[in-house]
């Protein structure tokens, strides 16, 4: 058991939703900050109020406004999610975990919280850079030398795949939370409800929600 509170980078996702409940058996006090950066639906901002509201749970929320003003990616503008040559989809915001984790540390260091946990891991689909052990490991030395303030980054999904997280949620009794109230499809869809819940079906970030669902579910059988 940790000692103090913890700041969970909260944006409403299956990954980030697991986190803090995660968080809330590890530490004896969990608070959320929530980022607008001018995403495309505003759906994220809706079920991370409603579980932090559930939860009694203090949210911060920063604007962050200059990602619109750089542009170029699918989260934010309105065009087709792709692969870009190097692997990369376009839903990749660069720098956007560089600057999230800076914030939260900063909110952290004005708070007097050690702890920050970001639902970042290795087997994500899309092989984001910031999402990579390595980066999270550096990170932290980076602001906490910064700062000269000790910040401890915590990734309990690093090394784990969508059937892993899935089964992660159910150990933590929070599955049908995860299924009702998250919501991870790039394109918005928060009115169809499938088995592993919300969602278009068909984008990038449904196919491996879906995916991993059923392979826990197989697995579990």
């Amino acid at each position: 058991m940790h000692p103090g509170t913890a700041l969970i980078l909260f944006s409403g996702g299956q990954d980030s939703t697991t986190c803090l409940y995660w968080a809330k058996t590890v530490f004896p006090k969990v608070e959320a900050v929530f980022f607008h950066y001018e995403q495309r639906h505003r759906i994220e901002y809706d079920a991370v109020k409603h579980i932090a509201e559930k939860e009694h749970m203090l949210l911060h929320e920063l604007h962050l406004p200059a990602f619109k003003e750089i542009g170029g990616t699918a989260m934010i503008d309105e065009i087709a999610i792709r692969n870009k040559k190097d692997g990369v989809p376009n839903t990749f915001v660069p720098g956007r975990n560089i600057v999230f984790l800076t914030l939260a540390a900063s909110l952290a260091y004005k708070r007097k919280i050690h702890d920050i946990v970001i639902g970042v891991n290795d087997a994500d689909y899309s092989g984001y850079p910031d999402c990579r052990s390595g980066f999270i490991a550096s990170i932290q030395q980076s602001l906490s030398s910064g700062l000269g303030y000790d910040i401890r980054i915590h990734a309990p999904l690093q090394s784990m795949n969508k059937a892993d997280i899935w089964a992660m949620s159910d150990k933590l009794g929070v599955m049908d939370i995860i299924v009702n109230h998250s919501h991870t499809c790039y394109l918005g869809d928060h009115h169809t409800l499938h088995s592993w819940g919300y969602g278009c079906g068909t984008c990038p970030a449904c196919l491996l929600r879906k995916a991993g669902f059923e392979t826990y579910l197989s697995l579990k059988a």
